[in-house]
């Protein structure tokens, strides 16, 4: 259980990191804003013509006697506004890194460079178009896998009792073990780590993941919210790539060593005046 805690942590450490970093925290939410736009014009699109999605879809309805026929298709169309916005949050993510890809290496890889004992970060060498392929490949695996785990989730969701109560909970594990796998990738696809032998990484220390990306998954239900987090996302998710490959984490960085060194150097002064 003391992984949870340490998942937890990374993700509080990589938001002090980019606080500490103002321009890569400024350049970070034009990727998420981006997103955001797009997925709100779809989720508003659904909300106006969802209804009538339903009602094409369900004409065997028509004829059914009121109450049951509005109960039926409110229903159905209920559970298709949850079914979306719980694939905007599974899918956020993805989007978010793909669009903004060229940044989120960059900040990756300063991450890397900061908490490395000898100031070094892995590069993958390859080309821009090449890692873009790789990563929308994996994401789209990925994202199948997730949809696999939300079919059957909304199916148990019938079953009494468990339905209302164990299944949402399991939800938001899952969700965040695959929002952590889409950002644990930018660190660990430039080590040449492929999407088996991550998946494989993330299911050995599944308490770390769980408590990195559940909380995370949680937060990103606020609107607006995942826009701020998902550069400090990033950059929690390369320190915990780091532990799972077990690569040393240098403690501080550099600028807490600059404000360390500026703070002993002013009692210096203050001391021999």
């Amino acid at each position: 259980m003391r992984d949870l805690g340490v998942g937890f942590g990374y993700l509080l450490r990589g938001q002090r990191w980019v606080a500490r970093h103002g321009k890569s925290f400024g350049f970070g939410l034009l990727p998420g804003l981006i997103t955001l736009v797009l997925y709100a014009a779809a989720l508003v699109a659904l909300g106006v013509y969802g209804e009538g999605f339903v009602t094409w879809a369900t004409p065997f309805a028509d004829d059914w006697s009121s109450p049951w026929e509005g109960l039926f298709r409110g229903f159905l169309t209920a559970v298709l506004f949850a079914l979306a916005l719980l694939l905007a949050v599974l899918t956020f993510t993805a989007v978010t890194l793909l669009i903004g890809q060229p940044f989120y290496e960059s900040l990756s890889e300063k991450v890397d460079r900061d908490v490395s004992p000898d100031g070094t970060a892995p590069e993958s060498g390859l080309p821009l178009w090449r890692e873009l392929w790789i990563s929308a490949r994996d994401s789209l695996r990925v994202l199948a896998r997730a949809l696999v785990w939300g079919i059957l989730l909304f199916a148990l969701g019938f079953v009494p009792l468990i339905g209302q109560t164990v299944v949402p909970v399991l939800g938001f594990f899952v969700t965040g073990f695959f929002l952590t796998e889409e950002l644990v990738a930018v660190a660990l696809q430039r080590r040449d780590v492929d999407l088996r032998a991550r998946l494989a990484l993330l299911r050995s220390r599944r308490t770390l993941v769980w408590g990195f990306g559940t909380p995370l998954g949680l937060a990103f239900l606020v609107p607006f919210v995942a826009v701020f987090l998902m550069p400090g996302a990033v950059a929690g998710a390369t320190l915990m790539a780091r532990d799972l490959l077990g690569e040393e984490i240098r403690e501080g960085d550099a600028d807490e060593d600059a404000d360390t060194a500026s703070d002993g150097a002013s009692e210096e002064r203050s001391a021999t005046s």
